[in-house]
């Protein structure tokens, strides 16, 4: 293998990939060395010792035509025009990197997650579909999370994903406007693998929807309350741990539809109360 490099120096006996590189640094440093001390650089052809790493004079040229360049007269002059250039730079697809500093730019993803969910164009173009109408954060988290997890299981690709991309955005939709909780989500999304259901059919015709009552969640919390007063004696008298034990009951008494955050909420009034 043969390299030219600038200031007319052809290095000779570089036969690999690793050696060329080795050849390229110690030439640059060389030439470096003799430019800061105030000499030329010649024009001359110098081999690569791969054992000492470094370059020596095999032979000198007076100027490039010594070489023996001249046009092939066999092949016509390549003529580009600056609009076929720009034509095919905008011909060009949104590469790998240019897609994950949009995605934390535009979706504020951490590198990590940015980075997964570029590995491959269709894994992109499944997360775009479900976040336009949907939230992102839990997009991600769905994606990264359960969704790939079938996969793995089922040795899929995302183009053959069971979910489509509408319906998981339905799913997360569900989740984010209370509709019902994470924990029903899952039990919902395992349902949806089969056959790619609709969410918002399987919590209607389930029964999944989350009680978001607060009416409805301060009756059951009274039940719980009244049935359990040691442990509310106990939690008033400073066991603060046993507040998750409340929790776990009313969740309980509502049969997992409660909706956790008005739960935790009418609880602390109860019990501070």
């Amino acid at each position: 293998m043969r390299l030219n490099l600038e200031q007319g120096v052809k290095l000779k006996n570089v036969n690999s990939i690793k050696f060329m590189q080795m050849a390229i640094i110690s030439e640059a440093n060389r030439q470096i060395d003799l430019l800061e001390e105030g000499y030329e650089i010649d024009q001359e052809t110098r081999l690569f010792d791969t054992k000492r790493n470094e370059t020596r004079s095999m032979r000198s040229k007076e100027d490039a035509h010594d070489y023996r360049y001249f046009p092939d007269p066999d092949l016509l002059p390549l003529e580009i025009s600056e609009e076929l250039i720009e034509k095919i730079k905008s011909d060009i697809p949104e590469l790998p990197d240019e897609k994950k500093k949009r995605f934390i730019d535009k979706f504020n993803l951490s590198p990590y997650e940015a980075t997964i969910l570029v590995s491959d164009i269709e894994t992109s173009n499944f997360f775009e579909e479900v976040v336009k109408n949907s939230d992102v954060k839990l997009a991600t988290n769905w994606i990264t999370g359960e969704l790939f997890a079938v996969l793995n299981e089922k040795n899929l690709e995302i183009s053959q994903s069971p979910v489509s991309a509408k319906n998981l955005s339905k799913l997360i939709n569900l989740i984010k406007d209370g509709t019902i909780s994470g924990k029903i989500a899952k039990t919902v999304f395992e349902q949806m693998i089969d056959g790619d259901q609709d969410p918002l059919i399987i919590v209607k015709e389930k029964g999944l929807k989350q009680e978001s009552d607060p009416k409805a969640i301060e009756e059951l919390i009274n039940k719980v309350i009244e049935n359990n007063s040691d442990k509310v004696a106990e939690y008033r008298s400073g066991k603060d741990k046993l507040f998750g034990f409340f929790v776990g009951q009313a969740m309980k008494e509502s049969k997992g539809k409660g909706n956790p955050q008005l739960i935790n909420k009418i609880l602390k009034e109860k019990l501070n109360g």
